[in-house]
């Protein structure tokens, strides 16, 4: 094929954009495949029963190298969820009807090779990090409101989230908490409205 100033070559050109295509099709490619670190929220329902309000909410937890290296030399380690039912008003701040945490303490015995799951005074062993952290990131069902608590057709926002509570470190990891992103595991809020 020839090129002329009146007819150009639109080989060079074609050839561009497909390596360009190939290339877009291969960074899609790479960046399905590489895990992101931190905790995203999957789902999660308020549903109304006979006498409760019960949440229902899936997390995706994926640990940073750092958070991992520490719960395998046994530093313990401390997530809270955290959810809350308000009611916009536009004259004052948004009033708080339910407030609540679930505070869990994830730590490793190296001795017995488990993994323990406490609640308050509550624990359960577990084999493998996986197993625990199922545990931590479902709710199944959980009670969180009375159904007297909210007022039929008032629009309410219900907010949901999970994040590890480096308050609860020893102090010298509370302070590279402070300026390192690997301790950086907290999802954002998650909001949605709530017309009982």
């Amino acid at each position: 094929m020839r090129c002329s100033a009146s007819a150009p070559c639109d080989n060079a050109a074609g050839m561009a954009r497909s390596l360009r295509w190939v290339l877009l099709a291969l960074l899609f490619a790479v960046s399905t495949l590489v895990r992101g670190e931190g905790i995203t929220l999957s789902s999660a329902t308020l549903q109304l029963t006979d006498d409760a309000y019960e949440l229902s909410a899936e997390f995706d937890v994926r640990f940073t190298p750092a958070t991992l290296e520490a719960i395998n030399k046994g530093l313990p380690l401390y997530f809270v969820t955290e959810f809350e039912i308000s009611r916009p008003r536009w004259y004052w701040l948004d009033e708080t009807i339910v407030r609540m945490e679930l505070p869990y303490k994830l730590s490793y015995n190296a001795l017995t090779r488990q993994y323990r799951l406490s609640v308050g005074p509550l624990f359960q062993n577990f084999d493998s990090l996986q197993e625990a952290m199922k545990v931590i990131a479902r709710i199944n069902r959980r009670p969180v409101a009375r159904k007297d608590a909210l007022e039929k057709g008032e629009e309410y926002v219900a907010a949901l989230r999970m994040r590890l509570d480096t308050s609860q470190l020893p102090k010298p990891f509370q302070v590279d908490a402070l300026t390192s992103r690997e301790w950086n595991l907290n999802s954002d809020w998650h909001s949605w409205k709530v017309i009982p």
